[in-house]
């Protein structure tokens, strides 16, 4: 008896194969299945910075113009919506995009107090911690006080706009000469210079929206002097407030 060829139907199902299953499909499935295992462990074993993602996603997000977005499928914190949770390592790669933003800013301010003619109470300073606006402290208060005079509000909220558009820190200093101070509200020259800082960040952050997660306050008394308390000149100087636009390190 002749042997007959296999049918197209013998060829097409295999030896115990069902109907239209190619062979290749569960070599494939089992290849995909060990990625997905490989790359879970991969990202198990990655430490994910949250925190520096953030700062250099809002960098790119005021360089850029970038609004904030709607709601999410996943609920997050407010300060963290827009940003994913993963690490993003080549940090090296965004100083230079930073590092613009910074004189840029000082580049503006210093333009700002040329405009007003206000460089004798007002200075800018491009140096290693970042950004200092300079005020004299009779720019914003009276002698002794730290309520802020009504025409200073102008000179503020020009550069809260400034401040506004960088994500970095912003810290704000107080600082005094050594003449002591003793007076019910403020006993010495510590919580004077504390208290004036403490006003300019509070009308920041309540008239001008700053995120009060990015400023922060500190006040030095006469500790930090920038000169000698020798001459009344001296004096002067030392009392003041700076408002310094801080370095972002991302290599911490």
């Amino acid at each position: 008896m002749p042997l007959r060829p296999p049918s197209l139907r013998s060829r097409r199902h295999g030896a115990g194969g069902e109907p239209g299953q190619s062979p290749w499909l569960l070599t494939y499935s089992d290849m995909m299945t060990l990625l997905l295992c490989f790359f879970v462990l991969l990202f198990s074993f990655s430490e994910i910075d949250v925190q520096r993602f953030r700062t250099i996603l809002a960098a790119f997000q005021a360089s850029l113009g970038v609004l904030d977005g709607g709601r999410t499928l996943i609920e997050t914190q407010p300060d963290m919506q827009g940003s994913a949770e993963w690490e993003l390592r080549d940090v090296e790669f965004y100083r230079p995009e930073l590092e613009a933003q910074l004189r840029a800013v000082y580049s503006r301010v210093r333009d700002l107090v040329q405009e007003r003619g206000i460089g004798a109470t007002m200075q800018v300073e491009l140096n290693e911690r970042g950004v200092t606006v300079r005020f004299a402290d009779a720019v914003f208060f009276d002698l002794g006080k730290a309520d802020l005079k009504p025409e200073a509000l102008r000179t503020l909220d020009e550069v809260a706009t400034l401040l506004k558009e960088v994500p970095n820190h912003i810290r704000i200093e107080g600082h005094t000469d050594n003449w002591p101070i003793r007076t019910e509200r403020f006993p010495s020259n510590w919580e004077l210079s504390t208290a004036r800082a403490t006003t300019v960040l509070r009308y920041l952050v309540e008239q001008h929206g700053l995120n009060p997660t990015r400023v922060s306050a500190a006040g030095y008394g006469e500790y930090r002097p920038l000169m000698p308390n020798d001459t009344d000149e001296n004096r002067a100087r030392n009392r003041r407030v700076d408002i310094v636009i801080l370095r972002l390190d991302l290599g911490e």
